[in-house]
């Protein structure tokens, strides 16, 4: 019999005194405030339907789970849950998952942001410093195996309207189909993006904005894959995408991403520049050059100022260097 804990994401504002800022749990937390994505927007954080919950609660009560609910309002709400995926102590100190866990977790999202939060508290958990790496961790990892997630999106529309990343995966959607993959399904290990400030992707970031009436605001800055350029910093940019997954493959009709893969241990990285031709008769054309590149880590260095960005679903700006990079199969999520 398995013990699950079905979590959904609150607000600040619903407790006493509180309000929805950057530092509510479904927000992000206070992680992200050194210049990356603070929030997923309001609307995405603070309605919450409940019938998804509840049917999923039913469904996994009927198979004799034992269920409970819980709404986080914070980080440290958060991790008051994750602390039951706890393992048993290791003689050197770590605290590290339970890979033989009767404890399951399933999270209700309105969005991707929101997992998101929820992973990256995972990550903080279990993440050793850097002077205390244990012999066990693998070569390519700061993480160990992360828990399996149940997903349980309360946006049906969302697989069709926007693609979130539940979508991207093939999850269920339906609460009866989620509650059967977290008892009987497999975990499937997914790739997870870190960066240097605290953080995590999931699906990818994309870097650019537009302004009221659509148009693109050129920006510039140097990108680098691995040991390859992709533009110096002198090039105008249209946007640079960063892709775990596909959430961020298109710019309205042009291809940005070929196909990112979030169980290849690579990032898939993309710049769209902008550039002038002029047909036989004279006239001016723009087309979009889009480069790519695909490796290890990433790293942005914004030219002018602060650039605009979306992180899983989540906005924020750029105004200093920012590296991404690869932990293979570091998190997983229960599927059928």
């Amino acid at each position: 019999m398995f013990d699950v804990v079905l979590l959904t994401l609150g607000s600040e504002r619903d407790a006493p005194g509180g309000g929805c800022g950057s530092g509510g749990a479904c927000c992000g937390g206070a992680d992200d405030r050194a210049g990356d994505a603070s929030g997923a927007k309001t609307e995405d954080r603070c309605e919450t339907p409940r019938v998804p919950v509840l049917a999923c609660a039913d469904a996994l009560t009927a198979r004799g789970a034992r269920v409970e609910t819980v709404t986080a309002r914070s980080d440290a709400e958060i991790d008051e849950v994750l602390a039951r995926l706890d393992g048993p102590p290791r003689p050197d100190g770590l605290t590290w998952p339970d890979p033989d866990s009767k404890t399951r977790l399933v999270v209700a999202t309105a969005s991707d942001a929101q997992l998101r939060a929820v992973v990256r508290r995972l990550v903080r958990r279990y993440a050793p410093s850097p002077s205390r790496r244990p012999d066990d961790l693998a070569g390519n990892r700061t993480v160990p195996d992360l828990p399996a997630i149940g997903v349980l999106p309360l946006d049906p529309a969302r697989s069709t309207t926007q693609r979130d990343l539940a979508a991207q995966l093939g999850l269920p959607r339906d609460p009866a189909a989620v509650a059967t993959a977290v008892l009987d399904g497999t975990a499937r290990r997914l790739d997870l993006l870190r960066n240097d400030g605290g953080s995590v992707t999931l699906d990818g970031a994309l870097l650019g904005a537009a302004d009221d009436s659509g148009r693109p605001l050129h920006w510039r800055g140097r990108v680098e894959v691995d040991d390859a350029v992709l533009t110096d910093g002198h090039d105008l940019l249209v946007a640079c995408a960063i892709g775990n997954a596909g959430g961020y493959a298109h710019l309205d009709d042009v291809a940005l991403l070929g196909t990112p893969d979030p169980t290849d241990g690579l990032v898939e990285v993309a710049v769209a520049v902008p550039v002038t031709t002029r047909s036989r008769w004279g006239r001016r054309r723009v087309r979009l050059e889009v480069r790519r590149a695909r490796g290890r880590a990433v790293s942005v260095l914004p030219r002018e100022g602060k650039v605009p960005f979306l992180d899983d679903g989540a906005e924020g700006e750029l105004g200093r260097k920012r590296s991404w990079w690869t932990e293979p199969g570091a998190w997983a999520v229960w599927t059928a």
